[in-house]
C-alpha cells in the first residue's frame, strides 16, 4: 500500500481543497467522505472510491479492515498518525477519508415523489431532510440554486449516507421545473388563506414537496406555481417548525397513509 507521512503531500492538498471549497468540488466533480459509516453506505450502494486514506494506526480495526478488504490495494493509502486530522473537519478524531466522484444526476424528474428545497441554506437542515426523505421512501431530491452545497462535508455528515440512497439534482431553476412537473406539488407555508390541513389530505398519490428558506420560507414565485399550500397543525402559541422537522412530519404522514 502507498503511504503518506505529511499533510503537505500533493494528494492531501487536493483533498483539503475539496473539503474546504465548493468551487473546487464543482470544478473537479469530486468530494470527500469523512468517516467509516459514510464509506460503508457508499460501498453498499455500489460506489467505487477513487482513493481511500486510512490512518495507519486504524488499519487493523475490524470495521476498517472489513472495508479495506472490499477495495483494490491501489485504491488505499495509509497515512501516518496525526496527518489526516490536519485537513479534515473532524480534527479531534483520526478518521478514514474517501475521495469519490460526485454521482452524475441525469435528467430532472418530471413526475413521481420528490423533495424540493428552495433556498434552504443550513447544511444540517439539508442533510437531515435528506435522511428523512430516504427513510420515508422518497428517492428524488431537487435543490434550487441558492441551497447549501449538498456535497459539502457538513451536509454529508448530517445526511449520514442518505446521499447514496437518493437521486440528487442541484442548482435547478425551480419555477421552470415546476411548470413541467406532472404530479401535485405541495408547499409548506404559513398563510391566512391556507386551509389544507396536513392530516386531512389524501397523500396516497405521487407528489413533490417544497420546503423553503429557514427565515423567509418558500419564495412567492414558487408558491404561485404549486398545487396548494399545506399547514401542519400545532398546539398552543407555536408559530412554526424548523424546516427539517416540518419536512419530516410531512414525509412521514405521507408514508403512513401509504402503508
Amino acid at each position: 500500500m502507498k503511504q503518506i507521512t505529511s499533510a503537505r503531500n500533493e494528494q492531501l492538498k487536493h483533498v483539503a481543497k475539496l473539503l474546504s471549497h465548493g468551487k473546487t468540488r464543482r470544478e473537479h466533480g469530486q468530494t470527500v467522505l469523512e468517516g467509516v459509516h459514510l464509506l460503508q453506505v457508499y460501498l453498499q450502494a455500489g460506489g467505487e472510491p477513487l482513493q481511500v486514506y486510512v490512518p495507519e494506526n486504524k488499519r487493523h480495526l475490524h470495521e476498517v479492515a472489513a472495508l479495506l478488504a472490499q477495495l483494490p490495494e491501489n485504491r488505499i493509502t495509509l497515512a501516518s498518525a496525526g496527518v489526516l486530522p490536519k485537513i479534515s473537519g473532524l480534527a479531534e478524531a483520526e478518521e478514514v477519508l474517501a475521495l469519490i466522484d460526485i454521482p452524475a444526476p441525469g435528467a430532472l424528474p418530471q413526475q413521481g415523489d420528490c423533495v424540493v428545497l428552495d433556498r434552504v441554506q443550513d447544511p444540517g437542515n439539508v442533510g437531515t431532510i435528506m435522511r428523512s426523505a430516504a427513510a420515508a421512501g422518497v428517492k428524488q431530491l431537487v435543490l434550487g440554486k441558492d441551497c447549501a452545497d449538498v456535497w459539502a462535508p457538513k451536509v454529508l455528515r448530517a445526511g449520514m449516507g442518505a446521499h447514496f440512497l437518493l437521486n440528487v439534482f442541484e442548482r435547478a431553476d425551480l419555477a421552470q421545473w415546476c411548470a413541467g412537473y406532472g404530479d401535485n406539488i405541495w408547499a409548506t407555508a404559513l398563510s391566512e388563506t391556507n386551509e389544507r390541513n396536513l392530516y386531512r389530505m389524501d397523500l396516497t398519490r405521487p407528489a413533490a414537496w417544497v420546503f423553503g428558506n429557514e427565515g423567509s420560507g418558500v419564495g412567492a414565485e414558487l408558491l404561485a406555481r404549486v398545487t396548494g399550500c399545506v399547514k401542519i397543525p400545532m398546539a398552543g402559541q407555536t408559530e412554526s417548525l424548523n424546516v427539517a422537522m416540518a419536512a419530516t412530519v410531512c414525509l412521514f404522514e405521507q408514508m403512513r397513509q401509504r402503508l
